[in-house]
């Protein structure tokens, strides 16, 4: 049976595993991830000390982002020992009736990790199309002593040549700068808000692929359509017009003298 991943944090209490009965011990999460990583890609890995109702010692709750993988690790790990004296009591998360968790998008690290694992470092590959400076919006805040921020929209594609699939994402990032900021912590600003734009164009386009993980272990790819933006559709130039009519406005916005409603 096929099972699709998304380039999502996993919500689904069928992709969760609690683990019971942990020893103290340093590094005690990094032991956990190497245990269970060999049945597939995690998310996450949290170790915590017990209720004091529970007794001692720790619990974890580790996150897969395949059901499967998960359902293979807990009955691999329950009962065992792995890296630890005494065995560990593994289960899949019970559903929680009546909680709905927020779906949430991935960093770009963790979409890249996932797409590493699934496609192969070769099997994509990203570029961005345009990084432009859009800083400047609410310039009256300007004249009342308050400081612009820096900002900067992305837009980036992924691609996947085996599938035949190509999207693009489109983000805007932001940092507010104190009114002494000096020209090398603008710099270092506009640096970090451009990467931030970037890392963030790429998780919204990998938001737009599904992996249809096969049983044989082989992966199909899909265009998550549901995903979809209005610039999808704009081609690259378009796309590169539409930011700097953007930008060009702001500048305008920027030069143009105060108005006032004579009503006022």
């Amino acid at each position: 049976m096929a099972e699709l991943v998304e380039f999502r944090v996993p919500a689904g209490s069928a992709q969760t595993l609690l683990v019971w009965g942990l020893e103290p011990e340093p590094g005690l999460e990094h032991s956990l991830f190497s245990a269970f990583s060999r049945f597939g890609p995690l998310h996450s890995v949290r170790a915590r000390r017990n209720a004091a109702v529970a007794g001692p010692g720790y619990c974890a709750v580790i996150k897969f982002y395949s059901a499967g993988d998960a359902s293979r690790a807990q009955r691999a790990c329950d009962g065992q020992r792995l890296f630890q004296k005494s065995p560990l009591k593994v289960c899949v998360c019970t559903k929680q009736k009546g909680f709905q968790q927020k779906v949430l998008a991935l960093s770009s690290n963790k979409c890249r990790e996932l797409a590493n694992h699934y496609l192969g470092f070769n099997g994509w590959s990203s570029r961005i199309i345009t990084l432009q400076n859009v800083s400047g919006f609410g310039g009256e805040n300007e004249e009342l002593g308050r400081t612009l921020p820096v900002k900067y929209v992305c837009a980036v594609e992924v691609t996947l040549p085996k599938h035949g699939v190509r999207t693009r994402g489109v983000a805007l990032a932001e940092a507010d700068m104190g009114s002494s900021a000096g020209s090398l912590e603008l710099l270092a600003a506009a640096s970090r808000v451009q990467k931030l734009a970037a890392g963030r164009a790429l998780a919204n386009a990998f938001q737009k692929i599904l992996l249809v993980v096969l049983e044989n272990g082989k992966v199909a790819v899909e265009y998550n359509s549901s995903q979809e933006e209005p610039t999808d559709c704009l081609t690259e130039e378009e796309l590169k017009g539409l930011v700097q009519v953007a930008e060009r406005c702001v500048r305008m916005h920027q030069t143009e003298p105060p108005q006032y409603n004579s009503n006022t």
